[in-house]
Parts: C-alpha cells; sequence; structure tokens
C-alpha cells in the first residue's frame, strides 16, 4: 500500500508541470495523465468494495501474466474506457482534489478482502492483492509517459 501513495506522492509533484504537452510522446498532456492515473485508481477501488468475495474467480491469463511478471504496459496497445477518461478543464487545483481522492481510494482499498475484486477487460479477475500491485503498474506506467514528455 505504502508503495502505491509513493506513487501517487511522485503524481502529485508532477503538478507544476500539468500543462505541459509533447506530442513526439503523447497528445495528451502531463496533467491528462495525472488525472487518468487517479481515476483509475478511484473508480477501480469503487469496484472492488462493491464486489461480492464469494463470487471471486481466478483463470490464468498470458496476457496478465505477461505484465505482472514484467511489471511493464506496452505503450498504445489499449484505449482506456470512458469512465477514467479525464472530461472537462484540468486545473492545479482539479488535480489537487483528484490527488486527494485517490489517497483516499487506496486507504479504503487497504481495508478490502483478499478476495474482493474487479474485472479487467484484459486480464479477468483481479482480487486486492493483484488490484493493488495492478494499480502500481498502471501508475508508474504513466510516471514514465510524464517523464518522457518533460524530457
Amino acid at each position: 500500500m505504502r508503495k502505491l501513495l509513493k506513487l501517487v506522492n511522485a503524481l502529485e509533484a508532477q503538478i507544476q508541470n500539468f500543462e505541459i504537452v509533447n506530442p513526439t510522446v503523447s497528445s495528451s498532456s502531463v496533467g491528462w495523465q495525472i488525472e487518468h492515473s487517479c481515476l483509475v485508481i478511484i473508480k477501480i477501488t469503487d469496484t472492488v468494495k462493491q464486489s461480492d468475495p464469494i463470487k471471486y474467480q481466478t483463470k490464468f491469463i498470458f496476457k496478465k501474466w505477461l505484465v505482472f511478471l514484467t511489471g511493464k504496459f506496452p505503450r498504445g496497445r489499449a484505449q482506456a474506457p470512458a469512465s477514467v477518461m479525464p472530461v472537462g478543464e484540468i486545473t492545479k487545483e482539479s488535480l489537487q482534489k483528484t490527488i486527494q481522492d485517490a489517497k483516499q481510494a487506496i486507504v479504503e482499498l487497504a481495508s478490502c478482502s483478499k478476495n474482493q475484486y474487479f474485472l479487467h477487460p484484459f486480464f479477468g479477475n483481479l482480487n486486492t492483492p493483484a488490484t493493488i500491485y495492478f494499480l502500481g503498474i498502471h501508475t508508474k506506467h504513466h510516471l514514465r509517459i510524464i517523464q518522457d514528455i518533460l524530457n
């Protein structure tokens, strides 16, 4: 849990650069990357909290195994669902609020039972520990994009 909070703190440290765009890396700004990363944490946590751990089932999915093994997502391969796409104007203030909401979501995720879960479109059901690991990989992915935008 601490690792995920550290990653959100790293996102927070980039708020000052929220307007920067580098079209050779991404058509999205640093602020968009921060907002999206936090929305993923918030929305997935909401889903996990509402899940019934008795219904959790898992199966081997090679793509999940590969991503979890390497700790990396390939860039440009998947489109984020609309529910985690930033909408409206992104400001320093809105990013600060979203960061705080993401931190609260992480605290709430820590209190979920082991087999509460969410259904990922490519990786199948991810229980709470796998969800936390996935969120770490996802957040690092966007932090790397932010670094590339800034470089």
